[in-house]
């Protein structure tokens, strides 16, 4: 793959090859100009990270804007570099720089239409040319009898549960956007065909659990910091479709899209529920078409039907005991990234909102009364990973690196290290949940999540 303002080199410790980036006045442990095993990230000018960087756990130090390379030993090229996604239309510009950055070989099948089997060899060629990738296959057959090792599904939903099987019967590792698939029915036999797949890891696409902040919160609630948590609060609000004069499309149909606002917004947010607070074990739940018909785009006067649900409630019962309140909308006017979530325990209590991801708010009642309030704690390279991003606190990781850190955890995985990534197990686990919203508001009783 081709990378700018740089190039790979033989690595002077190991006997991999790494990426060594073109910065005149730098020299690497050989004299050579440049630095091994860093690159300057395109969006924010900074240095970067990448996924396989942060699978050894060892952090490069940053000194000079000198970078000393970590990508060694067993995290080479057998890991990273055959990786293959699936992918339709604009969800390339979403994979951005995350795949494309940690993958030497990436290559792309792309769709067209809403047949992902024909490919699409104009657009994949230019992509292929844009992107510097290392090549196309012309259909998802080609793809799973070649040599890639990680198959990365991001099509549409209609589509994640026959190519997941598809890939895992070909022995692929799969990296799967969420939602996980279109019905529950699909979301099962994926976890049912990746239980019986030794070896294979397979992964979701839940980036923000991987924030710095979220997961210094998260250790400072196992280790007691609030006390006995008992009280869980989130949203997640968007306004992407908050306009009723936006066209109907695909993604508003139960055919194709399944779950509204649920598939695309408030899986997120029970992912983070389940991460503070344990599974839910039952809930009752609200989940309302407000706009219930939208006009057909270049059809003047003609409306079609919504039919899947534009805002979710919840009130939730988690397995501890605990309790829970969610609320999702997609039509949330000024709402770009508006997952919020609240944690409260006996000795204080925590949140964080997803539009400030760099910035945990704590509140710990101990100490003089008076001076009691919330501390704002900037994240840092003292919080994991995100010093392997930037070495300055308080100047913030996006979604991107989100990603990235997500990436590095499946290549933990897959080298059969500690991680936390979200498997096809843990994801169903999820996908139950946001079908009993379905349910629940369906009977307008509480219902238990199996």
């Amino acid at each position: 793959m081709v990378r700018q303002a740089g190039e790979w080199a033989e690595c002077a410790v190991c006997d991999g090859d790494h990426f060594r980036l073109a910065l005149p006045g730098h020299r690497d442990e050989v004299g050579r100009d440049g630095i091994i095993g860093a690159e300057t990230h395109g969006q924010h000018g900074v240095f970067g990270a990448h996924a396989a960087d942060l699978v050894e756990g060892v952090r490069p130090d940053i000194v000079d804007q000198q970078i000393a390379h970590a990508l060694c030993g067993q995290t080479g090229r057998s890991i990273a570099e055959r990786f293959s996604v699936v992918i339709a239309g604009r969800l390339w510009q979403q994979l951005g720089a995350t795949a494309r950055a940690e993958c030497r070989e990436l290559r792309l099948v792309a769709e067209q239409g809403n047949a992902v089997d024909q490919g699409c060899g104009t657009e994949s060629a230019q992509h292929v040319e844009q992107h510097g990738l290392a090549g196309s296959f012309p259909d998802v057959g080609a793809l799973l009898a070649s040599d890639v090792d990680s198959v990365a599904i991001m099509t549409q939903r209609w589509s994640h549960g026959e190519l997941a099987l598809k890939a895992l019967e070909a022995g692929k590792h799969v990296w799967c956007e969420k939602p996980m698939a279109l019905t529950l029915a699909d979301a099962e036999a994926m976890t049912a065909a990746a239980a019986k797949a030794k070896g294979q890891v397979t992964a979701l696409g839940y980036a923000y659990l991987r924030n710095p902040a979220l997961q210094y919160a998260r250790q400072l609630i196992t280790e007691g910091a609030i006390g006995e948590v008992f009280d869980f609060r989130g949203s997640v609000d968007e306004d992407y479709m908050a306009d009723p004069s936006l066209p109907w499309s695909w993604r508003l149909t139960r055919r194709d899209a399944g779950l509204g606002t649920l598939g695309d917004l408030t899986c997120h947010l029970v992912s983070l529920a389940h991460e503070f607070m344990g599974e839910i074990g039952s809930l009752c739940a609200m989940a309302d078409v407000v706009h219930d018909q939208r006009p057909l785009a270049g059809e003047a006067g003609k409306l079609a039907q919504v039919e899947n649900d534009d805002i979710a409630h919840a009130v939730v019962r988690f397995r501890s005991g605990a309790r829970g309140v969610l609320s999702s909308s997609r039509i949330a006017h000024g709402r770009k990234n508006g997952l919020r979530i609240e944690v409260h325990g006996s000795k204080g209590m925590l949140w964080l909102d997803n539009e400030r991801m760099n910035e945990l708010n704590l509140y710990v009642a101990d100490g003089p009364v008076a001076a009691r309030g919330f501390r704002r704690i900037l994240s840092s390279p003292a919080h994991p990973a995100y010093g392997k991003f930037c070495p300055a606190p308080g100047h913030g990781l996006g979604f991107n690196e989100l990603k990235v850190i997500e990436l590095a955890e499946i290549l933990h995985a897959i080298q059969q290290t500690p991680s936390n990534h979200i498997d096809f197990a843990r994801g169903l686990r999820i996908e139950k949940v946001i079908h009993a919203f379905v349910q629940s508001s369906a009977a307008r009783a509480w219902v238990n999540v199996e």
